[in-house]
């Protein structure tokens, strides 16, 4: 897709109007309610669902589809980071109320990292073809492990900061609650930092991690730079909104991680054979219809199949409890 030099500037300018409306609309901290999550995720949703038919009727039908593909691919991925960020915001007790700030800065820091990492791998992919082979290998290695953890059927209920973050805690130290919006404090003359700046470090840099998939991912969709970073950013607004609306629904999508592992594994096989295909070999290549249905239909089974398996969870553990308390109540009765 030909985008001139002053549809990119429109498009920056048009979502940092809308980053600045999120960040008006959440400037005073306060707790989300599940209409207020609801209502605005529903927007930002019909927002990108917008772009993608103004892509289909001033653009064309392979730059929408790949458009399609690339937000619903990413905005499954932010669904799953979701877990993380819920793991660190347990991990420091986050109040209630500062969440959404939290949230807010670390998508900017997503929004922000991913675009340097799209402008790099686009700059890459321009210049060396082969570099397909390494993000094919490495989405299907990424595939494999979420298998390996998803089958590991480890409940990891805690999150563990790591280096970066404990050395710069220990060089800067960190006051002992939280200070509304604060940042850093002054301690005996110390400027210390809050609990506030901490998480907002942690989400940072796992915000860093995250681009590592989720880069490679989109650009075996589209290797338009244009459609990779617009499809990257409406995934990520709203994701603020939809922590609040379905933080409870996560638990309860116990097969994400087979989806998604099954999706990464699906493009990292279709970057494979589109690298061949550069290469000279004649194979088949996966078309962008197709990768819409697979990873749409992989979504749908996952999520119905999640809550099957929930619910049957559900009803063994209040089986078992009943079982519990008949037990407890025939051992009082034989005292």
């Amino acid at each position: 897709m030909d985008v001139s030099m002053t549809l990119w500037v429109l498009t920056i300018l048009g979502l940092g109007a809308l980053i600045a409306a999120d960040f008006f609309i959440g400037r005073k901290p306060h707790e989300v309610s599940v209409k207020e999550a609801g209502t605005w995720t529903v927007v930002w949703i019909v927002l990108a669902a917008l772009f993608g038919l103004g892509l289909l009727f001033f653009g064309n039908s392979q730059a929408s589809g790949e458009f399609f593909a690339g937000y619903i691919t990413e905005k499954s991925l932010s669904v799953d980071n979701l877990f993380v960020f819920i793991l660190i915001m347990a991990k420091f007790a986050v109040p209630s109320h500062l969440q959404q700030r939290v949230l807010l800065v670390g998508v900017v820091i997503a929004l922000v990292l991913r675009t340097i990492f799209i402008a790099a791998g686009a700059a890459i992919i321009a210049n060396f073809s082969w570099v397909f082979y390494l993000f094919g290998a490495f989405l299907i290695y990424t595939a494999w492990k979420l298998i390996q953890e998803a089958r590991a059927d480890e409940d990891e209920d805690e999150w563990e900061e790591n280096r970066l973050l404990k050395s710069v805690e220990k060089k800067f130290g960190v006051a002992d609650r939280y200070h509304g919006t604060k940042l850093f404090i002054r301690n005996n003359g110390k400027r210390i930092m809050t609990p506030l700046m901490v998480v907002m470090l942690a989400i940072g840099t796992t915000d860093v991690l995250f681009a590592l998939d989720s880069i490679p991912a989109i650009f075996g969709l589209t290797q338009d730079p244009y459609i990779v970073f617009t499809a990257n950013a409406f995934a990520l607004m709203g994701l603020r909104q939809l922590y609040f609306l379905i933080g409870g629904l996560l638990k309860k999508l116990v097969h994400l991680s087979y989806g998604l592992s099954v999706i990464l594994g699906f493009i990292g096989v279709k970057l494979v054979l589109h690298a061949l295909h550069e290469s000279g070999v004649h194979v088949p290549e996966i078309s962008i219809p197709v990768s819409l249905a697979v990873i749409g239909g992989v979504l749908v089974v996952t999520t119905i199949t999640s809550l099957i398996a929930s619910k049957r969870q559900a009803e063994r553990e209040a089986a078992a409890g009943v079982t519990d308390a008949d037990d407890t109540a025939k051992d009082s009765i034989g005292a």
